[in-house]
Protein backbone atom coordinates (compact mmCIF):
# COMPACT_ATOMS: atom_id res chain seq x y z
CA UNK A 1 0.00 0.00 0.00
CA UNK A 2 2.83 2.43 0.94
CA UNK A 3 4.78 1.38 -2.47
CA UNK A 4 1.30 2.38 -4.39
CA UNK A 5 1.27 5.25 -2.82
CA UNK A 6 4.39 6.56 -3.26
CA UNK A 7 4.57 5.65 -7.02
CA UNK A 8 1.04 7.92 -7.40
CA UNK A 9 3.17 10.54 -5.58
CA UNK A 10 5.94 10.45 -7.66
CA UNK A 11 3.70 10.15 -10.73
CA UNK A 12 2.05 13.09 -10.02
CA UNK A 13 4.86 15.08 -9.37
CA UNK A 14 6.16 13.53 -12.74
CA UNK A 15 3.37 15.09 -14.36
CA UNK A 16 3.09 18.88 -12.63
CA UNK A 17 7.16 19.28 -13.83
CA UNK A 18 6.14 18.27 -17.23
CA UNK A 19 3.34 20.79 -17.59
CA UNK A 20 5.16 23.22 -15.99
CA UNK A 21 8.09 22.67 -18.80
CA UNK A 22 5.49 22.43 -21.50
CA UNK A 23 4.48 25.61 -20.53
CA UNK A 24 8.05 27.15 -20.41
CA UNK A 25 8.37 26.01 -23.86
CA UNK A 26 5.18 28.01 -24.79
CA UNK A 27 6.59 31.11 -23.64
CA UNK A 28 10.20 30.56 -24.78
CA UNK A 29 7.85 29.69 -28.38
CA UNK A 30 6.31 33.41 -27.94
CA UNK A 31 9.15 35.52 -26.87
CA UNK A 32 11.61 33.92 -29.57
CA UNK A 33 9.02 34.57 -32.32
CA UNK A 34 10.45 36.76 -35.06
CA UNK A 35 9.06 37.72 -38.67
CA UNK A 36 9.05 35.38 -41.34
CA UNK A 37 9.86 32.15 -39.34
CA UNK A 38 6.67 29.76 -39.05
CA UNK A 39 5.42 28.07 -35.57
CA UNK A 40 7.69 24.77 -35.70
CA UNK A 41 10.26 26.45 -36.57
CA UNK A 42 10.36 28.47 -33.48
CA UNK A 43 9.36 25.90 -31.31
CA UNK A 44 12.02 23.95 -32.48
CA UNK A 45 14.56 26.64 -31.91
CA UNK A 46 13.02 27.34 -28.22
CA UNK A 47 13.95 23.76 -27.72
CA UNK A 48 17.44 23.87 -27.33
CA UNK A 49 17.30 26.49 -24.28
CA UNK A 50 14.95 23.83 -22.68
CA UNK A 51 17.52 20.99 -21.59
CA UNK A 52 19.68 24.27 -19.62
CA UNK A 53 16.50 26.06 -18.12
CA UNK A 54 15.65 22.76 -16.74
CA UNK A 55 19.08 21.81 -15.68
CA UNK A 56 19.90 25.43 -14.26
CA UNK A 57 16.58 25.50 -12.57
CA UNK A 58 16.95 22.50 -10.64
CA UNK A 59 20.43 23.04 -9.57
CA UNK A 60 19.23 25.61 -7.93
CA UNK A 61 15.98 24.45 -6.40
CA UNK A 62 17.03 20.65 -5.34
CA UNK A 63 21.13 22.16 -4.42
CA UNK A 64 21.98 25.46 -3.92
CA UNK A 65 18.77 26.89 -2.25
CA UNK A 66 18.50 23.37 0.41
CA UNK A 67 21.76 23.11 0.63
CA UNK A 68 23.38 26.63 1.13
CA UNK A 69 20.80 29.30 1.13
CA UNK A 70 18.52 27.85 3.71
CA UNK A 71 21.06 27.36 5.85
CA UNK A 72 22.39 30.83 5.85
CA UNK A 73 25.73 29.47 4.28
CA UNK A 74 26.00 32.59 2.14
CA UNK A 75 29.46 32.91 0.72
CA UNK A 76 29.45 29.45 -0.89
CA UNK A 77 25.94 30.01 -2.08
CA UNK A 78 27.10 32.60 -4.13
CA UNK A 79 30.03 31.83 -5.35
CA UNK A 80 28.22 28.33 -6.28
CA UNK A 81 25.42 30.85 -8.08
CA UNK A 82 28.28 32.69 -10.15
CA UNK A 83 29.46 29.28 -11.46
CA UNK A 84 26.11 28.15 -12.38
CA UNK A 85 25.41 31.23 -14.31
CA UNK A 86 29.05 31.23 -15.75
CA UNK A 87 28.24 27.46 -16.89
CA UNK A 88 24.66 27.87 -17.87
CA UNK A 89 25.73 30.74 -20.19
CA UNK A 90 28.34 29.17 -21.69
CA UNK A 91 25.67 26.13 -22.30
CA UNK A 92 22.99 28.77 -23.85
CA UNK A 93 25.22 30.49 -25.78
CA UNK A 94 26.22 26.54 -27.55
CA UNK A 95 22.77 26.36 -27.95
CA UNK A 96 21.71 29.57 -29.39
CA UNK A 97 24.81 29.35 -32.30
CA UNK A 98 23.51 25.65 -32.75
CA UNK A 99 19.39 26.46 -32.89
CA UNK A 100 20.03 29.19 -34.94
CA UNK A 101 21.76 27.24 -37.58
CA UNK A 102 20.51 24.27 -37.55
CA UNK A 103 16.81 25.45 -37.66
CA UNK A 104 17.00 28.66 -39.08
CA UNK A 105 19.41 28.80 -40.94
CA UNK A 106 22.12 31.30 -43.00
CA UNK A 107 18.68 33.20 -44.63
CA UNK A 108 17.61 34.61 -41.24
CA UNK A 109 20.50 35.96 -39.87
CA UNK A 110 19.21 39.71 -40.57
CA UNK A 111 15.57 38.95 -39.21
CA UNK A 112 17.64 37.06 -36.37
CA UNK A 113 20.68 39.03 -35.05
CA UNK A 114 22.53 36.76 -32.23
CA UNK A 115 24.13 39.79 -31.03
CA UNK A 116 20.68 40.76 -30.04
CA UNK A 117 18.95 37.90 -29.10
CA UNK A 118 21.22 36.30 -26.88
CA UNK A 119 20.08 38.97 -24.62
CA UNK A 120 16.83 38.47 -25.01
CA UNK A 121 17.43 34.37 -24.49
CA UNK A 122 19.78 34.85 -21.33
CA UNK A 123 17.19 37.31 -19.59
CA UNK A 124 13.91 34.68 -20.19
CA UNK A 125 15.91 31.54 -19.45
CA UNK A 126 16.96 33.03 -15.99
CA UNK A 127 13.11 34.70 -15.27
CA UNK A 128 12.39 31.04 -15.30
CA UNK A 129 15.03 30.03 -13.12
CA UNK A 130 14.42 32.31 -10.99
CA UNK A 131 10.71 32.18 -10.87
CA UNK A 132 11.17 28.46 -10.00
CA UNK A 133 13.62 29.21 -7.43
CA UNK A 134 11.37 31.03 -5.58
CA UNK A 135 8.36 29.48 -5.78
CA UNK A 136 10.65 26.38 -4.14
CA UNK A 137 12.28 28.91 -1.72
CA UNK A 138 8.14 29.74 -1.00
CA UNK A 139 6.83 25.89 -1.00
CA UNK A 140 9.82 25.59 1.53
CA UNK A 141 9.41 27.96 3.95
CA UNK A 142 5.73 27.22 4.21
CA UNK A 143 6.44 23.96 5.28
CA UNK A 144 9.23 24.95 7.17
CA UNK A 145 6.67 27.12 8.73
CA UNK A 146 3.70 24.05 8.97
CA UNK A 147 6.75 21.87 10.56
CA UNK A 148 7.34 24.46 13.21
CA UNK A 149 3.85 24.77 13.77
CA UNK A 150 2.83 20.97 14.14
CA UNK A 151 6.16 20.91 16.44
CA UNK A 152 4.88 23.51 18.48
CA UNK A 153 1.49 22.10 18.95
CA UNK A 154 3.06 19.23 20.10
CA UNK A 155 5.80 20.91 22.57
CA UNK A 156 2.75 22.92 23.76
CA UNK A 157 0.69 19.57 24.22
CA UNK A 158 3.55 17.64 25.89
CA UNK A 159 3.74 20.59 28.19
CA UNK A 160 0.05 20.32 29.19
CA UNK A 161 0.44 17.01 29.89
CA UNK A 162 3.38 17.55 32.23
CA UNK A 163 1.57 20.28 33.94
CA UNK A 164 -2.05 17.80 34.05
CA UNK A 165 0.23 15.20 35.91
CA UNK A 166 2.59 17.64 37.84
CA UNK A 167 -1.10 19.42 39.13
CA UNK A 168 -2.71 16.02 39.85
CA UNK A 169 0.45 15.31 41.46
CA UNK A 170 -0.31 18.25 44.09
CA UNK A 171 -3.40 17.87 44.72
CA UNK A 172 -2.70 14.58 45.76
CA UNK A 173 0.01 16.12 48.08
CA UNK A 174 -2.55 17.97 49.39
CA UNK A 175 -5.12 15.26 50.59
CA UNK A 176 -2.97 13.91 53.14
CA UNK A 177 -1.55 16.46 54.46
CA UNK A 178 -4.83 17.95 55.26
CA UNK A 179 -6.59 14.79 56.47
CA UNK A 180 -3.28 14.46 58.88
CA UNK A 181 -4.38 17.60 60.18
CA UNK A 182 -7.95 16.92 60.73
CA UNK A 183 -7.76 13.60 62.02
CA UNK A 184 -5.38 14.85 64.94
CA UNK A 185 -7.96 17.52 65.57
CA UNK A 186 -10.11 13.94 66.19
CA UNK A 187 -7.95 12.18 67.52
CA UNK A 188 -7.34 14.84 70.48
CA UNK A 189 -11.25 15.31 71.20
CA UNK A 190 -11.75 11.29 71.26
CA UNK A 191 -9.18 10.81 73.75
CA UNK A 192 -11.52 12.26 76.32
CA UNK A 193 -14.48 11.21 74.66
CA UNK A 194 -15.75 14.61 73.62
CA UNK A 195 -19.69 14.79 73.07
CA UNK A 196 -18.54 16.44 70.27
CA UNK A 197 -16.67 13.89 68.41
CA UNK A 198 -19.73 12.64 65.97
CA UNK A 199 -20.67 15.56 64.95
CA UNK A 200 -17.03 16.60 63.87
CA UNK A 201 -16.75 12.73 62.23
CA UNK A 202 -19.82 13.68 60.35
CA UNK A 203 -18.45 17.53 59.38
CA UNK A 204 -14.96 15.41 58.24
CA UNK A 205 -17.08 13.12 55.99
CA UNK A 206 -18.30 16.22 54.38
CA UNK A 207 -14.98 17.39 53.69
CA UNK A 208 -13.82 14.34 52.78
CA UNK A 209 -16.71 14.24 49.99
CA UNK A 210 -15.61 17.61 49.51
CA UNK A 211 -11.40 16.66 49.21
CA UNK A 212 -12.01 13.23 46.88
CA UNK A 213 -14.97 14.29 44.36
CA UNK A 214 -15.33 17.42 44.43
CA UNK A 215 -11.17 18.90 43.43
CA UNK A 216 -11.02 16.57 40.62
CA UNK A 217 -13.42 19.02 38.74
CA UNK A 218 -11.61 21.55 36.98
CA UNK A 219 -13.48 24.22 38.77
CA UNK A 220 -15.90 24.27 41.65
CA UNK A 221 -17.91 26.82 43.04
CA UNK A 222 -16.39 29.83 45.20
CA UNK A 223 -19.34 29.40 47.48
CA UNK A 224 -18.55 25.69 48.13
CA UNK A 225 -14.85 26.52 48.66
CA UNK A 226 -16.16 29.10 51.39
CA UNK A 227 -18.07 26.79 52.78
CA UNK A 228 -15.91 24.08 53.52
CA UNK A 229 -13.63 26.58 54.60
CA UNK A 230 -16.46 27.58 57.39
CA UNK A 231 -16.63 23.41 57.77
CA UNK A 232 -12.84 23.28 58.67
CA UNK A 233 -12.85 26.19 61.14
CA UNK A 234 -15.92 24.76 63.20
CA UNK A 235 -13.47 21.50 63.20
CA UNK A 236 -10.56 23.15 64.57
CA UNK A 237 -12.61 25.78 67.06
CA UNK A 238 -13.43 22.48 68.91
CA UNK A 239 -10.00 21.52 69.43
CA UNK A 240 -8.57 25.07 70.31
CA UNK A 241 -11.73 26.13 72.27
CA UNK A 242 -11.14 29.04 74.41
CA UNK A 243 -7.56 29.49 73.20
CA UNK A 244 -8.81 30.16 69.19
CA UNK A 245 -9.63 33.59 68.05
CA UNK A 246 -10.62 33.81 64.94
CA UNK A 247 -12.96 36.32 62.81
CA UNK A 248 -14.01 35.74 59.34
CA UNK A 249 -15.25 38.50 57.23
CA UNK A 250 -16.55 37.52 53.76
CA UNK A 251 -18.82 39.67 50.97
CA UNK A 252 -21.52 37.74 49.78
CA UNK A 253 -20.47 35.21 47.09
CA UNK A 254 -22.29 35.09 43.58
CA UNK A 255 -23.58 31.70 42.83
CA UNK A 256 -22.40 31.22 39.59
CA UNK A 257 -19.20 32.67 41.08
CA UNK A 258 -15.98 28.94 40.49
CA UNK A 259 -12.29 28.83 41.19
CA UNK A 260 -9.95 26.29 40.84
CA UNK A 261 -10.48 23.64 43.93
CA UNK A 262 -8.53 23.72 47.66
CA UNK A 263 -6.65 27.09 46.00
CA UNK A 264 -8.22 29.16 49.63
CA UNK A 265 -8.57 26.02 52.60
CA UNK A 266 -4.40 25.16 52.46
CA UNK A 267 -3.98 28.55 53.63
CA UNK A 268 -6.07 28.18 56.34
CA UNK A 269 -4.56 24.92 57.26
CA UNK A 270 -1.25 26.48 58.07
CA UNK A 271 -2.26 29.37 59.62
CA UNK A 272 -4.10 26.50 62.83
CA UNK A 273 -1.21 24.77 62.03
CA UNK A 274 1.98 26.74 63.13
CA UNK A 275 -0.68 29.81 64.76
CA UNK A 276 0.54 30.25 68.39
CA UNK A 277 1.04 33.84 70.25
CA UNK A 278 3.61 33.39 73.43
CA UNK A 279 0.49 32.31 75.74
CA UNK A 280 -0.23 29.60 73.76
CA UNK A 281 -3.66 31.35 72.26
CA UNK A 282 -4.30 31.49 68.88
CA UNK A 283 -5.42 34.96 66.88
CA UNK A 284 -6.32 34.07 62.99
CA UNK A 285 -8.19 37.04 60.76
CA UNK A 286 -9.22 35.71 57.63
CA UNK A 287 -10.99 38.58 55.38
CA UNK A 288 -12.41 37.88 51.99
CA UNK A 289 -13.40 40.51 49.49
CA UNK A 290 -14.96 40.10 45.62
CA UNK A 291 -14.19 43.46 43.92
CA UNK A 292 -14.87 43.69 39.94
CA UNK A 293 -14.33 40.47 39.46
CA UNK A 294 -11.21 39.72 41.64
CA UNK A 295 -11.00 38.08 44.30
CA UNK A 296 -9.14 39.74 47.38
CA UNK A 297 -8.17 36.50 50.47
CA UNK A 298 -6.50 37.59 53.44
CA UNK A 299 -5.17 35.59 56.36
CA UNK A 300 -3.06 36.21 58.91
CA UNK A 301 -1.85 34.55 62.59
CA UNK A 302 -0.30 34.90 65.38
CA UNK A 303 3.06 33.24 66.28
CA UNK A 304 5.25 33.10 69.35
CA UNK A 305 8.60 33.35 66.87
CA UNK A 306 9.78 33.87 63.58
CA UNK A 307 8.77 30.60 61.34
CA UNK A 308 12.41 29.47 60.03
CA UNK A 309 12.18 29.80 56.40
CA UNK A 310 10.82 26.52 54.64
CA UNK A 311 8.85 25.07 57.98
CA UNK A 312 5.45 26.98 56.08
CA UNK A 313 4.82 22.82 55.10
CA UNK A 314 3.74 20.82 52.05
CA UNK A 315 0.59 22.89 51.76
CA UNK A 316 1.84 26.13 51.19
CA UNK A 317 4.68 25.26 48.64
CA UNK A 318 2.12 23.07 47.06
CA UNK A 319 -0.26 26.18 46.43
CA UNK A 320 1.87 28.20 45.29
CA UNK A 321 2.83 25.92 42.43
CA UNK A 322 -0.83 25.39 41.37
CA UNK A 323 -1.35 28.96 41.33
CA UNK A 324 1.89 29.66 38.89
CA UNK A 325 -0.03 26.65 37.19
CA UNK A 326 -3.17 27.26 37.07
CA UNK A 327 -3.48 31.23 36.92
CA UNK A 328 0.41 32.37 35.59
CA UNK A 329 -0.90 36.29 34.82
CA UNK A 330 -3.85 36.44 36.73
CA UNK A 331 -3.00 35.76 40.82
CA UNK A 332 -0.94 38.00 42.92
CA UNK A 333 0.75 36.66 46.07
CA UNK A 334 2.53 38.09 48.50
CA UNK A 335 3.57 36.37 51.94
CA UNK A 336 4.81 38.51 55.03
CA UNK A 337 6.57 36.92 57.54
CA UNK A 338 7.33 39.18 60.68
CA UNK A 339 8.26 38.12 64.37
CA UNK A 340 4.62 38.05 65.84
CA UNK A 341 2.82 37.55 62.93
CA UNK A 342 2.37 35.58 59.40
CA UNK A 343 0.36 36.87 56.70
CA UNK A 344 -0.48 36.04 53.34
CA UNK A 345 -2.49 38.75 50.53
CA UNK A 346 -4.14 36.41 47.39
CA UNK A 347 -5.67 38.80 44.76
CA UNK A 348 -6.73 36.49 42.05
CA UNK A 349 -8.66 37.16 39.19
CA UNK A 350 -11.33 34.65 39.09
CA UNK A 351 -13.31 36.19 35.70
CA UNK A 352 -11.33 34.37 33.70
CA UNK A 353 -10.79 30.65 33.58
CA UNK A 354 -7.52 28.74 35.04
CA UNK A 355 -5.01 27.53 32.35
CA UNK A 356 -4.31 23.35 31.99
CA UNK A 357 -7.18 22.38 34.53
CA UNK A 358 -7.99 18.55 34.14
Amino acid sequence: MKIAGAFLELGKRILLHSLFWLVVLLFFTFFFGFEGASFKTIITFSAFFLPVTIGTTYVFIYKLIPDYLIPKKYLPFTLYTLAAFLISASYITISAFYGIFLTIGYGYQENFPLTKSLIYILISVYLVVAIASAFSLLKYNYSASAKNEELKNRILEAQLKLKDQELQYLKMQIHPHFLFNTLNTIYGLSLSNHIQTSEMILQLSELLDYILYQTKKPLVKLEDEINHIKNYIDLEKKRFRDTLKIDFECDPIPPDMEIAPMLLLPFVENSFKHGRDSRGELQIHIKLKIHYGNLEFEISNSKFSEIEEGSDGIGLQNIKRRLDILYPENHELKIRNSEYSFKVYLKLSILKEPVNVT
